[in-house]
């Protein structure tokens, strides 16, 4: 078989056909190596960075702290007492805290020293505090008494019973009376019943509080009063208008005043003393 191959030319006027292209269309760009690796957890690394660094500043700190204590922790070199002292002998404060100011700055027992102080009869509160770099400051307050708690001790002017040495030379003070632990509710009354019966001219020697909860009292001008157990107030404010009207000028004359009743009260008077016959009398017989 004879094959016969011509060659063709292309007819002018029409456009050469390119052969098509076969596989990839363009060329792509491969991307570089870093954005295909994995990309770092900087959360991670955060979460487990953090505590780390904050362990070592605390190791530091630490171990700095420990260099320098020797030269920060001073013994002490000065002891401030203040307050207004009346009672408190300052040669026994001094000596109460003698033992606790031998330590150095950072070592003095605050704790200790205060309620060591606040042992003593007359001192009802301590405030003690360092002052850099080798001081320390205390701060009393007296108790300020007011009255005696029985036989046994005097109260402030809070009600706080307190129990000095010298319990004797108060016996000038007004004596109050009343079941244990109700110092307080005695005292506030005392304050109040005072306050209303100084106008009058009259002082409270004695003031008690029953076991059944009443109120006696004893003025130092040598009047009674009995209270009863319920609206003191009032039964003081109707005894105030009653003795202003009609008690006053006889006020030397009585013994006894009962306020317990609901819309008045009762007075007790004194027995007239004999008169200079009848005392002659008695005499002869």
């Amino acid at each position: 078989m004879i094959t016969t191959l011509r060659h063709s030319q292309p007819a002018k006027g029409r456009a050469t056909r390119k052969p098509v292209q076969r596989g990839a269309s363009r060329l792509v760009q491969r991307e570089p190596l870093s954005a295909r690796l994995p990309r770092p957890n900087f959360d991670v690394i955060k979460r487990i960075l953090w505590p780390l660094l904050l362990l070592a500043l605390a190791v530091g700190l630490y171990e700095l702290g420990q260099r320098l204590m020797p030269y920060a922790d001073r013994p002490i070199s000065k002891v401030s007492v203040r307050g207004d002292l009346t009672y408190v002998d300052q040669l026994a404060v001094q000596e109460r805290m003698a033992p606790f100011v031998e330590a150095n700055f950072f070592a003095v027992d605050l704790d200790g020293l205060r309620q060591d102080l606040e042992k003593m009869p007359w001192i009802a509160h301590v405030e003690v505090r360092r002052v850099w770099p080798d001081q320390v400051t205390v701060h009393l307050e007296e108790h300020l008494p007011i009255a005696r708690w029985g036989d046994e001790a005097l109260l402030n002017n809070s009600g706080q019973a307190f129990t000095p040495n010298d319990l004797a030379r108060y016996e000038h003070l007004p004596q109050l009376h009343g079941p244990k632990r109700a110092q307080q509710r005695v005292m506030q009354q005392y304050q109040m019943l005072s306050q209303m019966l100084r106008p009058l001219g009259f002082s409270i020697e004695r003031l008690e509080l029953r076991a059944r909860g009443s109120w006696f009292v004893t003025t130092g001008q040598g009047v009674e009063l009995l209270l009863g157990r319920d609206q003191i107030v009032e039964k003081m404010r109707r005894f105030t208008a009653i003795y202003q009207q009609a008690l006053a000028q006889e006020s030397g004359k009585i013994a006894r005043i009962d306020l317990r009743y609901a819309n008045g009260l009762a007075v007790a008077w004194h027995e007239p003393s004999p008169t200079a016959a009848e005392s002659s009398a008695v005499a002869k017989n």
